[in-house]
């Protein structure tokens, strides 16, 4: 029992920093993208000036860097808990986007995404009360 009370506890941290670094390396990916601007041509010269901003962006790397430590964490809690319980339970991070694309990227957040953040907010509440593990270790 003790061993599943573990488990359980790791489980939900590493949820929580799936939660927060996935929706956190998208928003500044997108605020390092919308400074540097619409890739407007695909002709050599333009396309390499592109990338050059790309490259040496802050923002662009903290992206990166998020990303890699939501898919860090991601990895390891499939090492030990269900699919069918991680993949659902992740969703909240799609409620965090709209919370920091609000907040940080002024994006216009409707009444209509609101409520659809809601539902699956609702979702994961209902799939958050199953147990995170159904499986025997292999």
């Amino acid at each position: 029992m003790e061993i599943a009370r573990r488990m359980h506890g790791k489980t939900l941290v590493f949820l929580v920093l799936m939660v927060t670094f996935g929706p956190l390396g998208d928003v500044l990916l997108s605020r390092g993208m919308k400074r540097i601007g619409a890739v407007s041509s695909f002709s050599p010269g333009p396309l390499f000036s592109t990338f050059s901003k790309v490259f040496s962006s802050p923002a662009i790397w903290l992206g990166i860097g998020s990303l890699f430590l939501f898919f860090i964490s991601y990895l390891l809690v499939l090492s030990w808990a269900d699919y069918s319980y991680i993949q659902p339970v992740s969703a909240i991070g799609y409620g965090v986007v709209a919370l920091l694309g609000y907040f940080f990227l002024h994006d216009a957040v409707t009444v209509w995404r609101w409520a659809g953040v809601l539902t699956i907010c609702v979702g994961v509440f209902l799939v958050g009360q199953t147990p995170h593990s159904t499986t025997t270790p292999v």
